[in-house]
């Protein structure tokens, strides 16, 4: 799977995010950013590329760029008009850079390297499914603490950020939403049909949101990492399988994966964003990063493009009421170095080895501003070996598990982290996909406790009550005697944990 956050990505320092609001600062507050789209028969005559055209926010304007996209051999799919965004299909190869020369573009580019074909995330290695005879050991665990789930005794997780006691005080309110932006979630699991929203539920493939029914469920059983992203949120405490971090907040899927290749394309996540704000979702989890660039570099017009279109479209959810937290990634990189190596991009063609800097070329959508950067801790409270860092980057931690350097003593002795799969099955994973989702369940707890409070004031709460354990006196992981990351920073803030663990029991309180 493309970029589930297993995946690799980290958040941005204080300067490069006031630099990046700077270069990108427009969106206007606006009612809604409902869609016009193209008429059925044009959409069918689907072209070669894909492209975000972004022009400046007015109809004159817009009516113009629309003409002269024409013009260009271009054809209108969708067009977000209130934040300026044009998704267009075009077989003219010369289409972005005639495009870029019209009156009123501010940016365009192609969204792939790779022509369309008929139709990201950031998990760190395979599931490993529960089988009978293991699920059958960890319920007798579970059964000798009165009032957990069957398979709660391997969920360390929980018990890490106090999420089991705080069920108790708050499990959440159901007037509270946290959307999944992934593969797809299997709402007939009989942990998540209790909290899932279908009326918040869509598959945004292609930049066009569908609602029709189960649209928003996953294409197979291998497109799982929505669903066990959905399941660490909310699974319903019921007695059934798992729990989640808030069992008690609604949960609904925004299918944005491509059918063919599993990536998750600019303008499928410019859809999910101004989807989930139009349908008043109070937060959105992430644990993906826009394909095909790992970094988009603002230098290169079609990745600056990129970073336009969907900073618009999350920044139009933010200012309708909407907190979005991403995964920080499973690079291991630091994303307030000087330098990074990126060797994946793009993942749609052929990869070129580059070497980027993380405070001009950007990690999306995690290092937009506004957005909370989630890094991964272990049950040892100590950053996962995989999990990307970065002083000013990283908001929070949050469990994503790590199965090679730190153990739990639970039934299954498993470091990662377990919950729902289709076909109301159970797994394991690790990566900061899984990392993210719990700190998005404790933002959904403080929401609930605070249900006037902006993005802003949630993401202040979600700070103010994390846990930092500081920097490791030695992070030698393998003990090869070389440090495998370097931590910058102090007890209050640093490189590994921004403002600390979250802790689901604080909120709560």
């Amino acid at each position: 799977m493309a970029h589930l956050r297993s995946r690799r990505r980290l958040a941005l320092a204080v300067p490069v995010v006031l630099s990046l609001t700077a270069s990108l600062g427009f969106l206007p507050a606006a009612a809604t950013a409902a869609p016009q789209t193209a008429s059925a028969e044009q959409a069918a005559d689907a072209p070669t590329l894909a492209y975000v055209v972004n022009t400046e926010v007015d109809r004159r304007t817009i009516a113009s760029v629309k003409r002269a996209i024409a013009a260009a051999g271009g054809t209108v799919v969708v067009s977000y008009d209130k934040i300026g965004v044009i998704v267009v299909h075009s077989a003219n190869p010369g289409f972005g850079g005639e495009i870029r020369e019209a009156r009123g573009v501010v940016s365009a580019g192609a969204t792939r390297t790779a022509p369309l074909t008929r139709a990201g995330t950031t998990d760190e290695g395979a599931a490993d499914y529960v089988t009978a005879a293991e699920a059958a050991r960890t319920e007798a665990a579970s059964a000798q603490t009165p009032g957990s789930e069957p398979l709660e005794a391997d969920q360390w997780d929980l018990r890490a950020i106090g999420a089991d006691k705080a069920a108790k005080i708050n499990p959440g309110s159901g007037k509270v939403t946290v959307a999944v932006i992934d593969t797809g979630v299997d709402d007939t699991h009989p942990d998540l049909a209790p909290n899932f929203s279908a009326s918040q539920s869509a598959n945004c493939v292609g930049g066009k949101a569908d609602t029709s029914e189960g649209a928003w469920r996953p294409y197979t059983d291998d497109d799982y990492h929505g669903t066990h992203v959905a399941g660490e949120i909310a699974a319903a405490r019921n007695g059934i399988g798992v729990a989640g971090v808030a069992p008690g907040v609604k949960v609904s899927g925004i299918k944005v994966s491509d059918p063919d290749n599993g990536l998750f394309y600019p303008e499928n996540v410019v859809c999910a964003f101004v989807f989930a704000a139009d349908h008043g979702v109070e937060i959105t989890n992430n644990s993906y990063y826009v394909d095909p660039w790992l970094y988009n570099c603002m230098d290169d017009p079609d990745q600056k493009a990129i970073v336009d279109a969907v900073n618009r479209a999350q920044l139009y959810a933010q200012r309708k009421g909407t907190l979005h937290l991403a995964s920080a990634g499973n690079s291991n990189h630091d994303l307030d170095s000087d330098a990074i190596v990126d060797d994946s991009s793009p993942d749609d063609s052929t990869p070129v080895t580059r070497t980027i800097d993380p405070h001009e070329c950007f990690d999306v959508p995690t290092q937009l501003p506004g957005i909370v950067t989630v890094s991964a801790t272990g049950v040892h409270n100590l950053k996962s070996y995989y999990s990307t860092y970065g002083k000013g980057v990283v908001d929070v931690a949050a469990p994503g598990g790590d199965r090679r350097y730190q153990l739990p003593d639970t039934p299954s002795k498993d470091g990662r982290i377990l919950s729902t799969m289709p076909n109301g099955e159970y797994a394991f994973l690790q990566g900061t996909s899984m990392a993210s989702p719990h700190a998005a369940g404790v933002a959904a707890l403080l929401k609930s406790k605070h249900p006037w409070a902006s993005p802003a004031v949630l993401q202040t709460l979600l700070k103010a009550q994390a846990n930092n354990p500081g920097c490791p006196e030695s992070y030698d992981q393998d003990g090869d005697g070389t440090q495998d990351a370097t931590c910058e920073g102090g007890d209050r803030i640093n490189g590994f944990y921004g403002f600390g663990i979250v802790d689901a029991l604080r909120a709560v309180k």
